[in-house]
């Protein structure tokens, strides 16, 4: 039986970063009147079936003087989730945190482990569900962007391996506190999965590209005592592996995106197989979407890709179309037409999709009718 109450889940983009050009601090989930409309936006899901969300905690208005907690901007979606019956995976840092702290000091990964146990405390008080928790999103993206590309908060360059090491200390210690206030939590790691290919035949370039590829693995290995044990890592921190992928998530080294038709581009299913091989842990597609007409079409290839990963024994447990809602873009404002759910920029009235309604709900009729029994012929081998 799956951890997830729906195969087919959703994912509400609740970034908090502040960005590069004039530091302003984004606020996703009020950019898309999801603050507003959370229990709206859960009802509507539930009525097409997704029952399973990824939705966040914004870490710095709850926590705006250290130590002291206002979980005015979080309780209304705990409630909408509970009043609907909405399963939650909360992310408790998606990319940003309190102005007073820094990221690069002690204090930082003090700070996020007591919040971490505040806020399991909050819901482990208010709710009997099993609660699944992100304690950072994407630590290999956010070391990247904020450690060596410098296009996001802490807009630092050339030091992204300290920001990785830092941000696998606080997750870490996260988990210690969660557990020790519940211990049935589960805990679900999410991290990109990438495939770079040489522009080159020269063994110099085909050697960087490989350690590049491989770094991909660095944050589920720094969680689970892989690498740096001396951090605190154990495999047990890594319960459920969320992959995400994105269509632009394969490319040429230093170059542009590979096209699904490219000789080089990597089913994947095998992707994913990589993933279950190297550690064995329940997976899921934890973030998967793309702007425009090419939605429905784009569902369909990952419907298929999991069908394939079936087939070789990957036990995928579920696909979150993420975000569900359009939204604005991190950088420029323009309209990202990529979600479930289209929204009014003035009133933030939600206009489903209908051409990835349609694909989402013939996609159901199949691939999540199937899941349990699938899994058990895996689970049986």
């Amino acid at each position: 039986m799956s951890v997830f109450k729906s195969f087919f889940q959703a994912g509400f983009e609740c970034s908090t970063h502040r960005r590069r050009h004039d530091a302003r601090r984004l606020d996703m989930t009020a950019e898309t009147y999801h603050d507003l409309h959370a229990l709206a936006d859960y009802r509507a899901l539930a009525e097409l079936d997704i029952c399973t969300v990824r939705d966040g905690l914004r870490w710095h208005l709850i926590e705006q003087t250290p130590g002291i907690y206002d979980w005015s901007s979080f309780l209304p979606l705990l409630r909408a989730a509970q009043a609907t019956g909405t399963q939650v995976i909360w992310d408790l840092c998606h990319y940003g945190w309190p102005d007073d702290l820094d990221i690069w000091s002690p204090a930082f990964v003090e700070r996020f482990a007591a919040f971490a146990r505040a806020a399991a405390q909050l819901v482990y008080d208010v709710t009997a569900e099993v609660p699944l928790y992100v304690p950072i999103n994407e630590i290999s993206f956010f070391a990247w962007a904020g450690g060596d590309e410098g296009f996001i908060s802490p807009f630092a360059t050339q030091r992204g391996t300290e920001l990785k090491l830092q941000l696998a200390r606080a997750a870490i210690a996260a988990i210690e506190e969660i557990r020790s206030v519940d211990r049935r939590a589960r805990i679900v790691q999410t991290e990109p999965v990438i495939n770079i290919v040489p522009a080159s035949d020269e063994l110099c370039e085909i050697r960087s590209v490989e350690e590049y590829t491989l770094a991909q693995y660095q944050s589920w290995d720094l969680l689970c005592g892989r690498l740096r044990p001396d951090l605190g890592g154990r495999p047990e921190y890594l319960d459920i592996v969320g992959v995400n992928y994105y269509w632009n998530n394969q490319w040429v080294h230093h170059g542009e995106p590979l096209e699904r038709s490219h000789p080089r581009y990597r089913p994947f299913a095998m992707m994913l197989g990589d993933v279950y091989e190297r550690y064995g842990r329940p997976l899921f597609v934890a973030e998967t979407s793309i702007e425009g007409q090419p939605r429905p079409a784009w569902l369909r290839c990952m419907a298929e890709d999991v069908r394939a990963a079936w087939a070789a024994g990957v036990p995928v447990e579920g696909i979150c179309w993420y975000p569900i809602i359009s939204h604005l873009g991190w950088d420029n404002d323009r309209y990202c037409a990529n979600g479930l759910l289209d929204f009014h920029p003035v009133s933030g009235a939600r206009i489903l999709y209908d051409p990835l309604a349609d694909e989402l709900r013939h996609q159901q009729r199949w691939l999540a009718s199937a899941h349990d029994e699938i899994m058990l012929e895996i689970q049986a081998g």
